[in-house]
């Protein structure tokens, strides 16, 4: 399962790379959220939902990381003032409080 989800997060790093993005402000804050950690659950059951039907990881890879990015948006929003008006995810300032919330 390490393994698996060591996968996922060099996925997802290179899936939301920093190179020539623009604007960047947005990429950094889409970074910031995603990348810093997490259980990888729903990804890590995708993937190997997929093997245990004869597939590979790398098949289904990007639908495990487009689970995990929907997952985060939607926590992302949650986390908003006008939600939950969370202060800390993962130990650290919730994305409005460290990109502002227009950046959302």
């Amino acid at each position: 399962m390490t393994q698996k989800i060591k996968s996922i997060n060099e996925a997802l790093d290179v899936a939301i790379s920093l190179k020539d993005k623009e604007p960047r402000e947005l990429h950094e804050a889409m970074r910031y959220s995603l990348l810093r950690g997490g259980k990888r659950v729903c990804p890590f059951f995708c993937i190997a939902s997929c093997e245990l039907v004869g597939g590979t990881e790398s098949m289904a890879m990007p639908a495990a990381c487009a689970i995990e990015m929907i997952h985060d948006a939607a926590l992302i929003q949650d986390d908003l003032p006008c939600m939950d008006n969370a202060h800390l995810r993962r130990g650290k300032p919730i994305n409005h409080k460290a990109f502002g919330e227009a950046v959302q």
